[in-house]
């Protein structure tokens, strides 16, 4: 048997190092502090509805599909935000915009409990991710100012271990307060992170605004896009009477991302960063995330339905059951983005989108009688595979950015994690409501999904 030994050609190349190289330290560590728990707080708001969904539907008396509209409304504003925000964020200064988002998002957090029906809600849920959307339009680049160069990969990977805590928390608490509160309190629940990253605040890297005016057309311009493509396909495909309206609008929606696509081609800073998306690594590994974190989050979504009404388990029982996953990530994030400084992110990225594919299917196959170890190994194996992917694909769409692009760069990661995420969260949407959502098929579109992250990563190998 040969043993493979690891090329020199498979070992990642480095970022160089610039004069100013990261935060000096202790400072470092207290903006890492500040950043970490500011991620934990829209992590946790973005993760935590989905195990109360079951019960809003229930209490406010929409349909379940309809219900999914918390998710897919908070993620299509954000979505839409980004990118604007991102330029604006270049503007205004990154630390500025950052903790502006977080007051917005901290004042709809105390409506939330004022919320009296479904459509308040939906209000309440817009007016967070506008000020989420601020903060993560910019989390990125400040990251890049933080860590030093060298040190990125493992940067993004520690930055993921927030993530995965979060996201492992976030289903426990959900489950805990819809079990013995409110639902309400799910809203406001992630407030108190929110608060302890004001306060740290002053350590993260100071604001630099450009005396350059916001492209106003521009920005407004890119959030209509989006908001046409995606709000056009879930119109599309959650009414029959909208069909043809819903079909219209994205089509609208293509047309107007062609020419914005043309106008901004002419601009120095684009508000939609084509000068990024053009360059083959960077294109590719956004590709990459779309599809993988469509995968990922289609998955998250359904697992509440399908342990609830296809498998009989309370509202507190799903949020353990969902726990694997979250714990899995705790161990293998870092550990992704510690490799990703040393080996070809491509690499990692075939690998984790391998396992991914296998966990998916495994799980499709699962009977409904399963043993809580059947379901956690399983649930183990495709967040793994998750988790070697993200980190290692974050750093080349960040790593190769120019600098003065760095929030450019975190606009188009995170848009593509959240029109991922929507896209995911849509289509279990469209499948509940035709009556295929607790059956494999839902798995079966992630499992294709991932397929196509997996292609992305070994083009971008062989160019690489």
């Amino acid at each position: 048997m040969r043993t493979a030994i690891l090329q020199p050609s498979d070992i990642a190349t480095p970022i160089p190092p610039t004069v100013e190289d990261g935060l000096p330290r202790p400072r470092r560590f207290i903006a890492i502090a500040a950043i970490s728990f500011g991620t934990a707080l829209f992590v946790i708001d973005g993760a935590i509805a989905n195990v109360a969904l079951p019960t809003i539907a229930r209490d406010t008396g929409v349909g379940a599909g309809a219900s999914v509209a918390v998710v897919t409304l908070y993620q299509l504003v954000l979505v839409m935000g980004l990118l604007p925000f991102a330029n604006l964020g270049d503007r205004l200064g990154h630390r500025r915009l950052y903790q502006i988002g977080q007051i917005v998002f901290l004042i709809a957090s105390a409506a939330s409990l004022l919320v009296d029906s479904f459509a308040s809600l939906l209000i309440v849920r817009v007016t967070q991710a506008l000020g989420a959307g601020m903060a993560l339009s910019v989390s990125a680049a400040m990251l890049r100012t933080i860590y030093p160069a060298r040190r990125l990969g493992s940067g993004l990977g520690i930055n993921s271990v927030i993530v995965a805590s979060a996201n492992a928390l976030a289903p426990t608490l959900g489950g805990f307060i819809v079990g013995h509160a409110d639902w309400r309190w799910v809203f406001c629940a992630a407030a108190p992170f929110a608060l302890v990253s004001i306060l740290l605040g002053r350590s993260l890297p100071e604001p630099r605004p450009r005396k350059e005016r916001f492209d106003w057309a521009g920005g407004v311009w890119s959030a209509a896009t989006i908001g046409a493509i995606i709000g056009g396909i879930e119109l599309a495909a959650h009414s029959a009477a909208a069909f043809a309206p819903g079909v219209v609008m994205a089509a609208g929606g293509v047309v107007s991302a062609v020419l914005l696509v043309r106008r901004e081609r002419q601009r120095t800073r684009p508000v939609l960063p084509v000068d990024l998306i053009g360059q083959r690594v960077i294109g590719l590994s956004v590709l990459g995330a779309i599809s993988a974190f469509l995968a990922s989050a289609s998955l998250v979504v359904l697992l509440p339905f399908r342990f609830e009404q296809g498998m009989g388990y309370s509202p507190e029982q799903v949020g353990l059951l969902i726990l694997p996953m979250p714990l899995t990530l705790l161990i293998v994030a870092p550990l992704a983005g510690w490799l990703s400084d040393r080996i070809k992110p491509s690499l990692l990225g075939i690998a984790g989108c391998a396992l991914a594919i296998a966990g998916l299917l495994l799980i499709a196959a699962m009977p409904t009688d399963a043993a809580w170890s059947d379901i956690a190994w399983r649930l183990s194996l495709t967040a793994g595979g998750f988790g070697l992917f993200f980190a290692p694909n974050s750093r080349l769409i960040i790593g190769q950015a120019p600098k003065d692009r760095a929030a450019a760069a975190g606009g188009l990661l995170s848009t593509a994690r959240l029109l991922g995420q929507t896209l995911g969260a849509s289509t279990v949407g469209v499948m509940l409501a035709m009556g295929l959502g607790l059956g494999p098929a839902p798995l079966f579109v992630a499992a294709g999904f991932a397929g196509l992250a997996l292609v992305c990563s070994v083009v971008r190998l062989r160019t690489t």
